[in-house]
């Protein structure tokens, strides 16, 4: 998984960099239409400068890194106030892009022309539903932002002190506009379920803290030469006077008025509008004009597939029935890391292992490593067993991969190749890294789309076959348990939201299915109940490529190359579902005519 950190945890950010900024005013439409189609395309680069412009405007930590000073010292804008400004600011790019002949633009302006329309009218399409008031998750929220703004601070020069410093004067102020949001929320109904919200206090309550210098917002100035005995100074009293307090007023806000205001069931197809916005999230998320209903029907047909799979795995390893393998290996705990550091340990060995498969994979390689790390345990506890977040845009951080070193007796050893091949290589680092570095405009290098992101992260899992992970039973049977995991989603993800599925009801049927832990079942179930519809992008755009790549390989037999194969996959960024077969389409083509066939 990618790790999302905006307000909407929709918006397609890359690598989890902090949604930092303001908006500004909507774009005045251009006078005059253009009447040529040169003069057209240059009409359409204004706008793509003037949306990557408002991007960031609303996103500062991306600015300031990319070498616009404007960004320095900056937060985003929480605020609806904020919110609706964007909203405003997309329909006037969308307007100007009306009065372009879209179809007269020609190759790689063709396809920035559909991939922005898209992203724009996207947005807009948000916000006809109430799911701006779903700011919180079990994964992500507001305030937790501003922990990674201090987590991934990097002052390295002066002006990075002063920019850090100014953000540490904005955040009473973002914590402020925050709770207003969650009031309005309360307000209209629309907010989380109560079961799945169980401990998120501790998201907060590690931030109020009596040692100042014990608060995350203080490390990164504690032991910077750049920074003077005067800087410590004042962000003590930023710290004590202002975020401390405004973490104490979150804390009232959402145990005084929030909470109280959860709802009890676990879908948002019983709120107001719910069954609309879910309807919208699934098309969203996989890039796709599917129903709830039929991406529910694909993952039972892909639940019983994969099911049969790991049928015949716990024969292999000696086992008379499926739920005796899964009891055997949720049970032992010879297949579970003692402590933290085993876990980073094992993982480790298994991305180097990988990083030297890639050149049988792939002939482009990004530049930027990557390293891993254990999650904050601001929320490690409450979130996922692990995600990814990708390098800065100044190369001044590398990618990261985040490994969960919580509750280690529901965190087996034998998903780790299928998880680290997922978040690292030639997963989530490989595909992000190398987006960064490609020649293409800004808002596709730096954004995208998650049923691609994640859809390459699962079909990663499955490379491993190809290159010698998952050589014993128990490996292979967790690459398996994470397939039927993704799987599951369809199945539970559209029977919470769209069918009025129960919490438990999904849990069980997860249980029953996959061979993850119940932590682990519990913990993501509660994702998907605050998050609907990121769930189904994953096995929606594996599958989607996986049929790419079975076309390829027929049409092209002998010929095929995978590592070119997955170099087109890769070399155009993130792309919708659509947009990436007639890509490929084109690529299968252009291959046969250079072997001289018709």
């Amino acid at each position: 998984m990618i790790q999302r950190l905006s307000l909407t945890a929709a918006i397609l950010v890359l690598a989890a960099c902090t949604q930092e900024g303001t908006v500004t005013d909507p774009a005045p439409a251009p006078e005059v239409v253009a009447e040529t189609v040169d003069e057209r395309a240059d009409s359409f680069a204004k706008i793509m400068a003037d949306h990557w412009a408002l991007r960031l405007e609303e996103n500062p930590v991306l600015a300031e890194q990319l070498g616009h000073p404007e960004g320095r010292g900056r937060l985003s804008d929480p605020s609806l106030e904020g919110y609706w400004a964007g909203v405003e600011a997309r329909r006037a790019l969308l307007e100007r892009m009306d009065a372009i002949d879209g179809e007269s633009l020609e190759g790689d302006e063709s396809i920035n022309y559909r991939l922005l329309r898209r992203e724009l009218e996207d947005a807009v399409e948000a916000a006809e539903h109430p799911g701006r008031y779903l700011t919180m998750t079990t994964y992500s929220a507001p305030h937790l932002s501003l922990a990674r703004v201090a987590e991934r601070a990097n002052l390295r020069r002066d002006e990075d002190v002063a920019s850090y410093l100014g953000r540490l004067e904005a955040m009473p102020g973002y914590m402020e506009a925050v709770i207003a949001r969650l009031a309005e929320a309360v307000d209209q109904g629309w907010t989380q379920p109560c079961q799945a919200m169980v401990g998120f206090e501790r998201t907060y309550e590690s931030h109020i803290v009596d040692d100042i210098d014990a608060s995350v917002f203080m490390q990164p100035l504690l032991d910077n030469p750049r920074v003077t005995d005067g800087q410590r100074e004042q962000a003590r009293q930023v710290i004590r006077d202002g975020i401390i307090r405004a973490f104490r007023d979150f804390k009232e806000f959402y145990e005084g008025t929030y909470k109280p205001a959860c709802r009890s069931e676990a879908g948002v197809g019983s709120l107001d509008g719910g069954q609309d916005f879910y309807a919208y999230r699934a098309r969203s998320y996989t890039t796709t004009d599917m129903t709830p209903e039929q991406i529910h029907q694909i993952g039972l047909s892909e639940v019983a597939r994969i099911r049969s799979e790991m049928e015949d795995v716990a024969r292999e390893a000696g086992f008379d029935s499926l739920a005796a393998f899964q009891n055997h290996l949720r049970t032992d705990p010879k297949y579970y890391p003692k402590t933290g550091e085993e876990r980073i340990a094992v993982a480790s060995t298994i991305a180097k292992r990988m990083d030297g498969q890639l050149v049988n994979l792939f002939t482009l390689l990004p530049r930027m490593p990557y390293d891993i790390r254990p999650i904050p345990l601001d929320v490690a506890e409450g979130t996922t067993t692990a995600y990814y977040s990708g390098p800065a845009a100044d190369g001044t951080r590398a990618g990261t991969y985040w490994l969960n070193t919580t509750k280690l007796d529901s965190r087996p050893l034998y998903e780790l190749e299928s998880l680290t091949l997922h978040e690292a290589v030639p997963g989530h680092h490989l595909q992000i890294a190398l987006s960064q570095e490609l020649d293409l405009p800004e808002f596709r290098r730096f954004g995208g789309f998650t049923a691609f992101t994640e859809g390459w992260g699962l079909y990663s899992e499955r490379l491993g076959m190809e290159v010698g992970f998952y050589d014993t039973p128990e490996t292979n049977f967790g690459r398996l348990s994470y397939e039927m995991w993704r799987a599951c989603r369809l199945v539970v993800d559209t029977g919470m939201h769209a069918k009025g599925w129960t919490r438990q009801e999904a849990i069980d049927f997860m249980l029953e299915n996959t061979g993850l832990s119940e932590v682990n079942i519990i913990r993501e179930v509660d994702r998907y109940i605050t998050w609907p519809g990121q769930a189904l992008a994953y096995k929606i755009g594996e599958l989607k490529i996986r049929e790419l790549r079975e076309r390829a390989e027929s049409r092209l037999g002998d010929d095929f190359d995978v590592r070119l194969f997955h170099d087109e996959i890769l070399g155009n960024g993130a792309l919708p579902l659509s947009i990436l077969e007639e890509q490929i389409d084109a690529w299968i083509t252009e291959q046969e005519e250079s072997l001289g066939r018709n």
